[in-house]
């Protein structure tokens, strides 16, 4: 396979496992930014979010702003695989070279994962930034009496008003999310896969679906221990207003943490962790399934 047709089998997979992801997660992820963004003391707890949107919104709210992150989540995560594989095959030439890695160079050590994973984040990021911060404006606005009819009235509003950095608002912090996040993601899910396949002496494509699933989850759980409070930060920073005049808070990502410090207490860096936390292996098992799914069915195609 040349390397152009493995990086549209790349990009392809990651599509699957990125509309998997949204279409599994969305519900949990709604919460999770209604809790985060709310003024203290507003939700008690998860349950009591989620059934205050149910009874107010009806059930269709939990899949509110949903075309967006549909189809950038769907391109996002297509970015974060095609960028992790070629950082993958990148490494592994290298290895080869050297003669390290094994028969094919491919058994990338720590730091090449990890480092792979921050590649992937930081591509991804260029494009979650702006995708997450309309999402997050149609997922937090008013039910009664909505700034934005949908997610391209948004865009177009947004930029009107303050060009493309406001559409790109929360970028710098959502850059070391990606970062530091999806080093870790990688990280944790490539090594479980080494594991598995060293253990049992086979290749990728004989490891049980439920092993990408069961790995994929642990995954989650790996990257959220290492960026929730930073997701918390982007959160505020792209639901706060974008002058003085418009009702903004902080005068940056460093203003809103020292902010939310002095006044909410250092609980308010976990709120909303209990519905990412059930998110989480769920949304992720899917991904990964999602991914492995795609890609085994697209080398079948390429042989």
């Amino acid at each position: 396979m040349s390397d152009v047709a493995k990086t549209v089998k790349d990009l392809t997979a990651g599509t699957a496992g990125g509309i998997a992801q949204v279409l599994v997660g969305q519900p949990f992820d709604i919460v999770k930014v209604r809790m985060q963004t709310a003024p203290k003391g507003t939700y008690h707890g998860m349950l009591h979010c989620a059934g205050g949107i149910l009874k107010n919104e009806g059930p269709l709210a939990f899949y509110k702003g949903t075309v967006p992150p549909l189809l950038g989540i769907g391109v996002c995560v297509s970015i974060q695989f095609g960028a992790m594989e070629y950082s993958k095959r990148f490494f592994g030439a290298r290895n080869l070279a050297n003669g390290i890695g094994g028969p094919d160079g491919l058994t990338l050590d720590g730091a090449q994962l990890f480092g792979s994973g921050v590649f992937a984040g930081l591509a991804n990021g260029v494009v979650s930034g702006p995708v997450e911060h309309i999402r997050i404006r149609l997922q937090t606005q008013s039910a009664t009496n909505p700034v934005y009819s949908g997610p391209w009235d948004a865009v177009r509003k947004i930029y009107s008003t303050n060009g493309i950095a406001g559409i790109y608002k929360g970028q710098a912090v959502t850059f070391l999310r990606e970062a530091s996040g999806y080093g870790m993601y990688f990280l944790a899910y490539e090594k479980l896969m080494q594991h598995e396949m060293a253990s049992k002496g086979i290749k990728r494509d004989q490891v049980h679906p439920a092993k990408a699933v069961l790995f994929g989850a642990a995954a989650g759980y790996a990257l959220w221990a290492v960026i929730y409070p930073i997701d918390m930060v982007k959160s505020r920073m792209q639901t706060d207003g974008f002058s003085a005049a418009d009702g903004q808070k902080y005068k940056s990502s460093i203003d809103c943490v020292r902010t939310v410090w002095r006044t909410e207490g250092i609980s308010a860096f976990t709120r909303g962790l209990s519905p990412t936390l059930i998110r989480s292996p769920f949304a992720n098992g899917a991904t990964f399934l999602g991914f492995e799914m795609a890609s085994r069915l697209l080398n079948s195609w390429f042989q």
